[in-house]
């Protein structure tokens, strides 16, 4: 079987789903969130991943995937097919982000979407020392990263008021894992480097 990753996020991201869900995971990977997901809370999951090993390793761990580009859109799927869609630490490699939000939502009840937070007081040093940040949130180099931008927790939240998002919950973990709470929002966004939410759209 293919060595499965824990991160942080999978345990809120499970914190949020109830025993049984269906749940479909975006860009799934080698399915470890799946994985987790069912081994934690039985839920019925589906994956979707471009790439051929990702594809391979999940079948490998038992996860139902489907080949797809997100960019797509999510057409093979009906409305309201699964109670929660996942993108997990890949809202950032997304170049239609609004499209691929509705998406969730359209075919989802609930969506979960995590993301490094690039005003994490780490990046920004790094920045100021005239080089682009790596992390364990973000540990690409600049000339070999899949993300094609970078944007803030306070960035997300702007846009989800533009779309006219309800944001149910939200989760900010420093570089350890470890929840930060604070109150102060400019603080926030500079003490959190990664990002977990949970929205649904208004009807």
């Amino acid at each position: 079987m293919t060595h499965i990753l824990n991160r942080p996020d999978f345990d809120v991201i499970a914190g949020w789903i109830e025993p049984g869900h269906k749940v479909l995971d975006l860009g799934c990977g080698d399915g470890s969130l799946l994985k987790h997901l069912i081994d934690s809370r039985g839920v019925h999951g589906w994956g979707v991943e471009i790439d051929d090993a990702n594809i391979l390793a999940a079948i490998k761990n038992g996860i139902n995937v489907i080949q797809g580009n997100l960019e797509r859109g999510l057409d093979e799927f009906a409305d309201q097919a699964f109670d929660h869609v996942v993108l997990s630490r890949t809202l950032q490699t997304v170049r239609h982000t609004e499209g691929i939000l509705r998406e969730m939502l359209r075919v989802g009840r609930e969506a979960v979407v995590s993301f490094p937070n690039f005003a994490y007081w780490k990046n920004l040093r790094s920045v100021l020392n005239g080089r682009m940040p790596v992390s364990e949130d973000l540990p690409y180099q600049w000339y070999d990263s899949p993300n094609v931008r970078f944007f803030t927790l306070l960035d997300f939240e702007a846009l989800c008021r533009q779309m006219d998002l309800i944001i149910r919950e939200r989760s900010v973990l420093d570089e350890d894992g470890q929840p930060v709470d604070n109150e102060d929002e400019r603080e926030l966004n500079f003490l959190g480097s990664l990002v977990v939410y949970r929205l649904t759209q208004r009807r």
